[in-house]
C-alpha cells in the first residue's frame, strides 16, 4: 500500500466509525419492519421508510467494503417494493443475514 492507501483507509476508517450509529439505527428500523411484516401490522408509513432505508444502506455499505451487505439490503429493497413482504420468515432471515454482514461479531 501507498502512502495515499493509507490515507484513504484511514479516511473510510473514521467515516465508518462516525456513520456507525447511524447505521446501526437503520438496521434497527429494518428489525422493526421485520417484526411488524410478522405480526401482520406493517404499515404503508413504515414500509416507505424501511424500504428508503434499504436503499440507503445498499448504497453506502459498499463504500466501506461491506458488499454482501449491500446485496442483501437490495434484496430488502426489493422486497419491500413488491409483495415480497408476504414472506414474513425470508424478511426477517434477510435482515438478520444483513445484521451479521455489517456486524460479524455480534
Amino acid at each position: 500500500m501507498n502512502d495515499a492507501d493509507d490515507k484513504t483507509s484511514s479516511l473510510l476508517a473514521a467515516l465508518w466509525l462516525r456513520n456507525l450509529p447511524l447505521v446501526e439505527g437503520r438496521l434497527a428500523l429494518l428489525d422493526r419492519a421485520a417484526a411488524a411484516i410478522a405480526d401482520g401490522r406493517l404499515t404503508e408509513e413504515l414500509r416507505e421508510e424501511a424500504s428508503h432505508t434499504a436503499h440507503k444502506l445498499a448504497g453506502s455499505l459498499g463504500m466501506y467494503g461491506y458488499d454482501e451487505g449491500t446485496r442483501i439490503a437490495r434484496e430488502i429493497e426489493v422486497l419491500l417494493a413488491g409483495d415480497g413482504t408476504r414472506d414474513a420468515a425470508r424478511f426477517g432471515n434477510l435482515v438478520a443475514e444483513l445484521q451479521r454482514a455489517v456486524f460479524p461479531e455480534a
